[in-house]
């Protein structure tokens, strides 16, 4: 199933696809008795229901795709179903913690300057307050609008607390998938690579890190699409289109470390909550490993899309 966060209420409020593509208010359509009545306001509490939360969820789903389209029209009259065009929030709108891998495709370290590949998976934090809803408008930051670069990922979600895990129990932890953009202020990155010195390449490192942090510089959705639908999330593709020119496409199978191995590493450090986001790391095509270099520009469209889950779209403002 796909789960949104609707934009109805400050922190928005859960909802899921119906099969027509209309949106469900789940809140709005629980039972008042019964499993029905634990349904939770927030996305990550719902999440926090494991499995069991699931199951009623999809037991909302399957009762109102299957009713008589009179009482679909009645459900529409009270805002129980709306439209597909609904506003939403990203689907987990207030993660506690954002870890963003790095150095993950193959195809990406090729193209920036040969990078050599990593011994092991690696990540840095992202500011949780960074993260924007799908179809938002990115305003470009007065401090460093020029090199605004994009970065296609696929991200995966938990639902239960998930620390120092095995790569074996690790997708047992997820609740499923959404794709995501690092977007990314560039400014400082030529400083990493002509460092000679490890202490300057440090700083450099630290500043260039920062410039992932602002204000929407994580978007996030458009979707949740649960774990049972995508059983093995290296058959995804990844497309990323500027203006709808394609600038990055490739297999999710192109990851270094493939996505059981990366949760079970960065376990062993950080406790993964419900909600939690791990960026899984973008492939060749970034603005910044281009010839000439394609920043984002005022009026620029940006699309995400990872099939299965769908296109997570933002708008670049001045």
């Amino acid at each position: 199933m796909k789960l949104v966060t609707i934009d109805s209420v400050r922190g928005g409020a859960p909802g899921a696809l119906l099969a027509s593509g209309e949106v469900l208010h789940l809140g709005k359509a629980a039972r008042a008795e019964g499993l029905e009545a634990w349904l939770p306001s927030t996305m990550r509490a719902l999440l926090a229901g494991g499995v069991e939360g699931a199951n009623v969820v999809r037991r909302i789903l399957s009762r109102v795709d299957s009713a008589s389209e009179d009482e679909k029209c009645a459900l529409r009259a009270r805002g129980i179903i709306t439209d597909a065009r609904t506003p939403c929030l990203a689907p987990v709108p207030d993660p506690s913690l954002i870890l963003a891998a790095g150095l993950s495709y193959r195809s990406h370290l090729r193209e920036m300057h040969g990078t050599p590949a990593p011994p092991h998976p690696t990540a840095f934090l992202k500011a949780p307050s960074s993260v924007a809803a799908p179809e938002s408008s990115l305003r470009l930051p007065p401090q460093a609008p020029n090199c605004v670069d994009f970065e296609g990922e696929l991200a995966c979600i938990f639902d239960r607390p998930c620390h120092h895990v095995s790569r074996e129990d690790a997708l047992s932890y997820v609740a499923g998938y959404t794709a995501a953009n690092d977007i990314s202020a560039r400014d400082w990155v030529g400083g990493v690579w002509s460092a000679t010195e490890p202490w300057p390449a440090r700083l450099s490192w630290e500043v260039n890190i920062m410039g992932k942090q602002m204000p929407g510089f994580t978007p996030l959705g458009p979707v949740l699409t649960t774990a049972d639908e995508i059983p093995d999330p290296r058959d995804l593709q990844l497309v990323t289109r500027v203006n709808g020119v394609i600038m990055q496409s490739a297999p999710v199978s192109d990851l270094l470390f493939e996505l059981a191995e990366m949760i079970a590493h960065f376990s062993h450090w950080y406790t993964f909550q419900p909600g939690d986001v791990l960026l899984t790391g973008t492939p060749a095509g970034v603005g910044v490993g281009r010839t000439p270099r394609a920043f984002l520009r005022a009026g620029d469209i940006v699309e995400v899309e990872i099939s299965q889950i769908g296109i997570l779209r933002t708008h670049i403002a001045a």
